[in-house]
């Protein structure tokens, strides 16, 4: 939101400079983004009068000027077709930056002549071209010199040439003195909860409260009307338009605007169109009131607001859907819950109300008689049109957050005296359809609470002040103000609809107060000993995110949500993707299902980093998947995701990640959270992500599952358009079995070691469905005294063992402790072995 210091003035009565107004509105809340002030743009610049202009001895088109400045008489290259001898025009010294070219000036020669600074063109220092409209009043000066250059009149005029400035300024004057370009220009953001801010006077009313000048609003008078209102306004949609409110004016000279308004809307961004459409758009801003206006002779028969016919109410048997040409130049289909305004009985669509109005009924620089619509528009109906057609424009801006519908009637007199005393004309009775939307409401303020939430102690008078300065009306009891206790009533104006409680109250008045005025008082220390605030869950997050990054691997956080193709990969059994996952207003299409897993996304994002260039990617999420919509049904994952080559190294020793490796990490975080290793069993992969032979789960008993790992399905890579092989690992969180109540980190007293281990070799022929780790646990328990360690390092098939048979070999160490073994001793451990390993799996020694 842009406004110029005048113009905030009109509406405040301050002596405060620039600077103050700028921290005050800071204080206040509202967050100032620039501040433009042409004073300092243009403070280089200065008045000048050209003595003398000869014509270039090496180029045709320029002339060598001879120029009195403040800095004494200048030698100064110009090519403009009106540099004459006696001109008053615009100097920029050596040194100056011009804005209109983005260049800050040097002495350099310029076809073998130093030009020592620069005569500028409006464009070139940002300002009009022809500010005292003095160029085409003088063409008889300069005119000739272009006709024997060879320019046409018509080129020539084009042409923006140097400034023209009026015969009586002073040498040396500033040449933003002298062109009226003083008034600055503050561009701050408006919250979204403060559509007053988006007037003039809104700002101007808060800047007062805070005690920056006095308000001082301008109450519009009502203007009689001369002749009842031809044009009469049916409302078919009071929900979206409660009111309407409308006049037409005849006769008016449309054309221009006056200069004060032209400058105006230059200064905020706007391009002047003509005075009817000036007008709105100037009180769109003045006083965030939208307007429009409507070319009468365009209109056919009375206005009818109504909700849009969209094509699928034609399909069945409706009229045509309505079809917009909005000002913008674009044809489109009003959506079907819009709020449309029509005329020729309903049958033509004339403009999106509150959106954007319609090219076939704008009014022109021709246009003598006019319709003004002033009206109120439910914001949530304009947001959704907005949306759905992508038109941003002011009117659907300041609508959709809540425009004063209280309002309607002052803007539609305020736009009716500006076109009268600019464009005259003679103004019909105003027409109005409907009634404002009761929107005023009175809250109870318990005077407790700015105490109570704030820490500051204010006085009821001022706080009074205050509210009565930003428009409420507080009404409190003769005890309450004695006391500072008690409720007030307080009426909540029109123009403040984010206002809906006591503390929103309180908010107001630390704001004008100033957020400086809070105390800094230490919180006091807790009354008992400070407790645990970190649930064992997220504890347990916390642990597994240090120890994956120890380990090598980058934290991600991926959506929460996917499309129903890559959740159905999630699912085994056969189930079909559940309607309790999908999302009823998701943010996009392809993310209208809550996570099953976190993998899929994980594994789109590997990929996307090995297209970019990436050689290894590692990456870990920590967080919720989702298996229906009850509480409990959502569960804490720990995924991670390993894809890529290793990188070169010049031992050639380098090998890619691989299952094995997945295990090792994904133990080593069990270990960190303090659930060993040897509790846990290695299973048969489950579920349609991983592949069937290179992928294992971890399992707690029979049923329970903790985690899986290894190499992902090519089919399911395929699908998500990545490349193999990617590796990963899960951990269930929540599937944890609670940790001690005092963990230990203390390791047990390790124990003196001083006779040599002994090895022996085991081959125990089993069926495929017994797995190593039921042999390697069967051999430990043959005497955990002794049995210190046992591994596989073999694995055989053959058609010499049988069918569905296979054959592990395991190396078992037994550690003496106090003296050496007897061969009797170490033979007995072996057959302990054998017994242990035969009764626990059914597998035989091979022989």
């Amino acid at each position: 939101m842009k406004f110029t210091l005048s113009w905030l003035n009109d509406y405040l009565e301050s002596g405060a400079d620039l600077a103050a107004i700028v921290d005050a509105m800071t204080l206040a809340g509202l967050e100032v983004e620039d501040i433009h002030d042409p004073r300092e743009a243009l403070s280089a610049f200065s008045v000048a009068r050209i003595i003398d202009a000869r014509p270039h001895p090496n180029a045709d088109k320029l002339q060598v000027c001879q120029v009195e400045t403040k800095d004494g008489t200048k030698e100064i290259v110009c090519g403009a077709l009106n540099a004459r001898a006696g001109l008053i025009t615009a100097y920029a010294p050596i040194g100056a930056f011009v804005p209109g070219l983005g260049v800050t000036l040097a002495a350099r020669p310029v076809r073998g002549v130093v030009s020592n600074g620069m005569l500028c063109s409006g464009g070139e220092l940002g300002t009009a071209e022809d500010p005292f409209g003095l160029r085409s009043s003088r063409e008889d000066a300069w005119m000739p010199r272009a006709a024997a250059l060879g320019v046409t009149p018509d080129a020539a005029r084009l042409d923006g040439g140097i400034l023209e400035l009026p015969d009586n300024f002073q040498v040396g004057a500033p040449l933003a003195e002298a062109l009226g370009e003083t008034d600055p220009v503050i561009d701050f953001e408006v919250t979204p909860n403060r559509p007053d801010w988006l007037g003039v006077m809104g700002i101007a009313r808060d800047l007062a409260a805070k005690g920056v000048g006095r308000f001082s609003p301008r109450a519009v008078s009502p203007v009689t009307g001369q002749f009842p209102c031809p044009i009469n306004v049916v409302l078919e949609a009071p929900d979206a338009c409660p009111i309407f409110a409308g006049r037409l004016i005849r006769g008016v000279r449309n054309g221009p605007s006056p200069d004060w308004l032209q400058k105006r809307l230059k200064s905020i961004g706007l391009n002047p169109k003509n005075l009817l459409v000036d007008v709105t758009n100037y009180i769109s801003f003045d006083r965030a009131r939208p307007l429009h206006v409507y070319d009468a002779s365009k209109l056919r028969g009375d206005i009818i607001v109504r909700t849009a016919r969209s094509t699928k109410d034609a399909e069945v048997g409706a009229t045509e859907p309505d079809i917009l040409d909005g000002l913008d130049g674009v044809r489109r289909e009003a959506p079907a819950s819009a709020c449309v305004i029509s005329d020729n009985g309903g049958r033509r669509c004339i403009g999106l109300g509150g959106v954007m109005g319609g090219n076939e009924t704008s009014s022109q620089l021709d246009t003598t008689d006019v319709f003004i619509e002033s009206a109120w528009f439910d914001p949530l109906t304009i947001a959704r049109a907005g949306r759905q057609t992508g038109i941003l424009s002011d009117a659907r801006f300041r609508f959709e957050r809540g425009v004063d519908p209280n309002s309607c009637l002052e803007g539609l007199e305020l736009a009716t005296r500006l076109i009268l005393e600019n464009a005259g004309g003679e103004p019909s009775e105003v027409v109005v359809a409907g009634a404002p939307p009761k929107v005023d409401r009175t809250i109870v303020f318990k005077v407790r609470d700015m105490e109570r939430l704030t820490g500051v102690a204010m006085k009821p008078k001022r706080m009074e002040e205050i509210l009565k300065g930003l428009g409420f009306r507080p009404e409190a009891p003769a005890k309450s103000w004695r006391s500072g206790d008690g409720e007030w009533r307080i009426q909540v104006p029109s123009f403040r609809p984010d206002i809906e409680g006591s503390a929103d109250i309180v908010e107001e008045l630390i704001r004008i107060e100033g957020f400086d005025s809070l105390p800094t008082d230490s919180l006091p220390p807790p009354a008992r000993a400070a407790q645990i605030v970190v649930t064992p869950m997220q504890n347990r997050i916390r642990i597994t995110r240090r120890v994956l990054a120890a380990r090598g691997f980058l934290e991600t956080v991926t959506w929460s949500f996917m499309d129903s193709a890559k959740a159905a990969l999630c699912l085994t059994d056969g189930r079909v993707i559940e309607d309790r996952l999908l999302i009823e207003n998701p943010i996009a299409s392809e993310l209208c299902y809550m996570r099953p897993s976190m993998l899929p996304n994980l594994i789109e994002a590997a990929q996307k980093n090995l297209d970019r260039g990436a050689r290894t990617v590692r990456f870990f999420e920590a967080g919720p998947v989702y298996e229906g919509d009850r509480p409990e049904e959502q569960k804490t994952r720990l995924a991670a995701i390993a894809a890529g080559t290793a990188e070169r190294h010049w031992s050639s020793r380098s090998s890619s990640y691989d299952a094995f490796a997945a295990k090792a990490d994904l133990f080593a975080t069990l270990e960190a959270l303090d659930q060993p290793a040897d509790r846990f069993q290695i299973g048969p992969p489950a579920g349609p992500l991983w592949h069937p032979g290179r992928a294992a789960t971890v399992r707690l008993g029979p049923k329970t599952v903790i985690g899986s790992f290894g190499e992902i399905h090519p089919a399911i890579l395929r699908t998500l358009r990545a490349e193999g092989p990617m590796i990963a690992f899960e951990i269930a969180l929540d599937n944890l079995p609670a940790a001690k109540a005092k963990p230990s980190k203390t390791r047990p007293l390790l124990e003196r070691r001083h006779l040599t281990p002994i090895r022996r070799d085991f081959a125990f022929v089993a069926l495929e469905r017994v797995t190593a780790g039921e042999i390697v646990r069967a051999a430990m328990k043959a005497d955990p005294k002794l049995v210190a360690a046992v591994s596989v390092f073999d694995i055989f098939r053959g058609p010499s063992l049988g069918e569905n048979r296979k054959s592990v070999a395991i190396e078992v160490t037994i550690q003496p402790k106090s003296e050496a073994l007897k061969d009797e001793q170490i033979d007995a451990i072996c057959k302990s072995v054998v017994q242990s390993v035969e009764k626990a799996t059914g597998a035989t020694l091979r022989s």
